[in-house]
């Protein structure tokens, strides 16, 4: 074998060597931070299904024993969950369905449609992110006010139906990756734009559009702010105010907070892996990763 063979060789050699280390090394900060971002979750169930007498036990338990599942029945029975599901559920998917009609329809305009409006329009809607929701929240608070509709569901779904500058942005930049061929050749054929909307784009859109439902879904169940503002009546409060107030209330049974926070996270946890694949999908599409 002649010494450039060798060289190379050995080269190569090292080089694999270089890879292997940097994959284990990588698996290995994969996996430590996986623990740190789990670890609050793991202490939230195990102390939920734990016995009031061993929360702040030295050493710490780690593992339950014994395990009082009956933690969550009495959850159930200090709170009115039901009602306050059903009400967050209200406030988590109508909006999904409201930014699944706008945020669409103004994206394609701005992208599918020539004509001149987009290079005026778009600068404005992007602007309107800069504003925070802090700001807007009393003129905003006084407009439902003077309308009539404080304590009731309509300020926290209604404006959904109107477009979020967020969701147009992030749908536009999908659409601008979809051929124009296509519609063009739909245009040809007598469809209108309301048809080549709803049976071209949309089902080419079907990864970012189940992002953006996640991402509205889990803003509105987690949602504190603004249920808070608006809703007055007990039996209008969602998820979130009701464990704020049980957090108050508790006195404090850690226990029983741990049990309810639980039940308020396990819903989205589940969401996530069951449309996992779409969603990131979706987000390596738009952000313009391979």
């Amino acid at each position: 074998m002649s010494k450039a063979a060798t060289v190379k060789k050995s080269y190569y050699r090292r080089r694999r060597i270089r890879g292997r280390i940097s994959h284990g090394f990588g698996i290995v900060m994969l996996i430590f931070c996986s623990f740190i971002f789990l670890l609050p979750l793991y202490w939230m169930v195990c102390t939920a299904l734990k016995s009031e007498a061993y929360v702040f036990s030295v050493p710490p338990q780690w593992i339950p024993n014994p395990v009082v599942w009956n933690n969550f029945v009495r959850v159930f029975q200090r709170m009115d969950l039901l009602k306050y599901i059903k009400n967050t559920l209200i406030l988590s998917i109508c909006p999904v369905i409201g930014v699944l009609f706008s945020c669409p329809m103004v994206a394609y305009s701005l992208t599918k449609i020539p004509w001149k409006g987009p290079k005026y329009i778009f600068p404005v809607i992007l602007a309107t992110m800069m504003i925070p929701w802090q700001v807007t929240q009393i003129p905003m608070y006084t407009i439902w006010s003077r309308l009539g509709l404080v304590d009731t569901f309509v300020p926290l779904i209604l404006p959904s139906f109107f477009g979020s500058a967020y969701y147009i942005y992030l749908i536009r930049q999908f659409m601008k990756s979809l051929p124009s061929s296509i519609m063009e050749a739909a245009r040809i054929d007598g469809a209108s734009d309301i048809k080549i909307l709803y049976y071209i784009v949309y089902p080419m859109c079907k990864s970012i559009l189940t992002t953006i439902a996640v991402l509205v879904f889990i803003a509105g169940w987690n949602d504190l702010n603004g249920p808070l503002l608006y809703l007055q009546s007990s039996s209008k409060y969602t998820l979130s105010i009701g464990l704020q107030m049980f957090r108050q209330a508790a006195n404090p049974e850690w226990t029983l907070l741990m049990a309810a926070s639980t039940i308020f996270t396990l819903p989205l946890i589940v969401i996530f892996f069951l449309c996992q694949n779409a969603f990131l999908n979706g987000i390596q599409t738009t952000s313009g990763l391979k």
